[in-house]
């Protein structure tokens, strides 16, 4: 079994946008890359789970998904950094328009995407985190059976008293989280 960090896009990774799909428009959030090759030195591999309802409203296409999380590869694998594969949930039951209008199992805090992951990378659940900045993030972690993180950037303030109310960790940045991870594992003697 592998140990994994799932990860939130918008928010957690980079720079939260409403509805980002255009390469031009990204920027990785404070900590995001230093955090994600520290993990990988702890020897974690990564997976996204997002949400994205701008498919589901007509703002942008799953084309222009795929192209943006292509071009977030692109970048993190010159710093030494993979996402094996970014889950997303093109689906909104309200906002949707056509076949894009549905209830699903995919998105957060429903477990559908996490599932998937968790299969097909063999993933750890006990030794594996889901980190994100919303709600709906760390319920979808809670319900899949990994530790829930939740981080400060994107929209993680505003949920801060929530979390403290279910006892879920919370750091400023993946590289907060990433330096305290690393600190445990320096008081494991094998």
């Amino acid at each position: 079994m592998r140990k994994a960090v799932i990860l939130d896009r918008d928010g957690t990774i980079n720079v939260e946008k409403d509805y980002l799909h255009r390469i031009e428009d990204f920027e990785f959030e404070k900590g995001a890359v230093e955090g994600l090759k520290l993990l990988a030195e702890l020897g974690y591999i990564f997976v996204v789970v997002t949400n994205q309802s701008g498919i589901a409203r007509g703002y942008y296409t799953e084309e222009d998904l795929i192209k943006l999380n292509n071009y977030i590869n692109e970048c993190l694998e010159k710093e030494g950094v993979k996402i094996e594969k970014f889950y997303y949930c093109p689906h909104h039951p309200e906002k949707g328009i056509g076949k894009y209008r549905v209830e699903c199992n995919c998105r957060k805090p429903n477990t559908g995407m996490l599932e998937e992951a968790i299969r097909e990378f063999n993933i750890d659940l006990e030794g594996s985190f889901m980190v994100g900045d919303n709600i709906s993030d760390i319920e979808a972690g809670i319900r899949a059976k990994v530790t829930p993180i939740l981080v400060k950037t994107g929209h993680g303030m505003e949920h801060i008293e929530k979390m403290n109310e279910l006892g879920v960790p919370i750091y400023e940045n993946l590289y907060e989280f990433a330096k305290d991870l690393k600190k445990v594992y320096k008081n494991i003697t094998i």
